[in-house]
């Protein structure tokens, strides 16, 4: 009999998004994706933005089949302030208001940072923090001066908090973003703004885990391996949790970081975590070997 696996169902009840418009970058692809169809399913008037048109439009239209909702393909290139400007423009002419952003555009590099050059780290930048700020500017103002309330959700990373080598750009940016999500929540609570985010260990996307572990990469460094609950995450999940926490069932909730990694990040900082790699005969000789020591201590005493 095999297990049924619920995390791999939606949670919210039905129509649990009605009436909201939410903005997600980097919604074509990936973990975008994924959120934008389970928004849209829930209720919600999506509008999903990146550079990539041709991507967006088939992704709307794949979506808007799913769940019989309209679904906006807006092209935008984040890092460009007007750009930002101009999308919100069209999303709001489109849809009336908007409700809810989410900061999800990202990219990356996995390269030893000595071989990087000034622009893989502007390209990083750029896209992750400075786009990140970009709509989180322009859409708190929009809030603010038409005196709406709105929710904010970036999607960062573990290694946020605890940087990691090998992806310096990323740590760096992402690190910005989750600063701009405690700072935000206080400053700009008053207006009715919330901000959260969502911090995921490993997702895999195809395209994304392809360029960053090319070839036979993926299955040399497989990451279910680090991961306590040895399994990734299922996408469904990340959008069970996204889709809470831009609903108003999270309310109170401002300010909080929420990870989703199957205790991946805790198992790395554990400072004798590694001792998971000892196979089980071998903690009899080590417990026999320790019980031996004690005994020699105890006789000199």
């Amino acid at each position: 009999m095999t297990e049924e696996k619920n995390y791999t169902q939606p949670m919210l009840k039905e129509n649990a998004l009605e009436g909201k418009v939410i903005v997600v970058t980097g919604g074509g692809t990936g973990l975008g994706k994924a959120m934008s169809k389970y928004f849209s399913e829930l209720g919600a008037k999506v509008a999903i933005a990146s550079r990539k048109l041709e991507v967006l439009e088939k992704t709307a239209g794949e979506i808007s089949i799913e769940s019989g909702n309209e679904v906006l393909p807006v092209q935008c290139d984040v890092s460009n302030y007007a750009n930002v400007e101009k999308m919100k423009s069209a999303v709001i002419e489109k849809f009336g208001k908007i409700d809810v952003l989410v900061n999800n555009a990202a990219g990356n590099f996995i390269s030893p940072t000595e071989r990087l050059s000034n622009r893989a780290f502007d390209i990083i930048v750029n896209i992750v923090l400075k786009g990140g700020y970009n709509c989180s500017l322009s859409f708190g103002k929009y809030w603010i001066e038409s005196k709406r309330s709105g929710t904010v959700l970036n999607i960062v990373t573990t290694y946020a908090w605890t940087g990691s080598a090998y992806v310096v750009p990323s740590a760096v940016s992402k690190a910005g973003m989750l600063a701009l999500t405690r700072s935000l929540a206080v400053e700009w609570a008053k207006y009715g703004i919330r901000f959260n985010a969502i911090a995921p260990g490993p997702f895999p996307t195809k395209g994304a885990w392809e360029r960053l572990l090319p070839g036979d990469l993926v299955e040399k460094f497989d990451f279910r391996k680090k991961v306590p609950l040895r399994r990734v995450g299922e996408h469904q999940e990340l959008a069970n949790l996204a889709a809470y926490l831009v609903s108003d069932y999270s309310a109170y909730i401002n300010g909080e970081v929420v990870t989703i990694d199957g205790g991946e990040w805790l198992q790395g900082a554990g400072q004798f975590n590694l001792l998971e790699m000892i196979p089980q005969q071998m903690w009899d000789q080590i417990e026999k070997a320790v019980r031996n020591a004690n005994k020699k201590n105890n006789a000199k005493q």
